[in-house]
């Protein structure tokens, strides 16, 4: 949380400048090119925690549930995320599976791991090595953008574009369950103020 006699620089365009108090949910813009300068996220620790948990509890039927149900000539086929990730590999393309399986299983369930042991410092722990926690938030918000939906609304628009004529593609209830974890996890995320690792101590 700024001060009122907190001074930052803007990033943008380098000018040094003071910063009032910010209420949850504000920021602040540079008085000279409107870029922001500070940001204080709405909801604190405890919507952070609500938001996380959700997803975890969701990150379960997410990877167990199919993404695609489909139906060739009669026969029905599901599929769930692992199941992607072996066909391709099935397919020699490694580099595509190790994408997926990183994007959707590893990446969303270490920002969640991240995001739980980061808000529990902040709520229940002690004022030590608060430099190693924030950066496990910078990590977290670093590898952010690699845990997207894009790659499954990728996958799924090229199935029902090959597909379409001569088959049925059907998004599977595991589809829902990982677009909330993605949802609640950039909420959560964005909710999270990184300030209050450094006021806890």
């Amino acid at each position: 949380m700024a001060s009122s006699d907190t001074v930052l620089a803007c990033e943008s365009c380098g000018l040094s400048q003071r910063v009032d108090e910010l209420a949850p949910g504000m920021s602040a813009e540079c008085i000279r090119c409107g870029s922001t300068v500070a940001t204080r996220p709405h909801g604190g620790a405890d919507a952070t925690l609500a938001l996380t948990l959700a997803a975890l509890v969701l990150y379960v039927p997410a990877n167990i549930y199919p993404i695609l149900t489909m139906n060739l000539y009669g026969n029905f086929s599901e599929n769930t995320i692992w199941d992607g990730v072996v066909s391709l590999m099935d397919h020699n393309e490694y580099f595509v599976a190790a994408i997926v399986f990183l994007a959707s299983i590893v990446i969303p369930l270490m920002k969640l791991l991240g995001l739980t042991f980061l808000v529990w410092s902040v709520k229940w722990g002690k004022g030590r090595r608060l430099r190693a926690r924030t950066h496990i938030y910078q990590f977290i918000d670093a590898i952010g953008p690699w845990a997207m939906l894009d790659v499954f609304l990728l996958a799924i628009l090229v199935a029902l574009v090959k597909l379409g004529d001569f088959a049925r593609v059907i998004p599977g209830p595991g589809l829902v369950a990982f677009t909330c974890v993605v949802v609640f996890t950039m909420l959560a995320s964005q909710s999270f103020d990184p300030k209050t690792i450094w006021n806890k101590g």
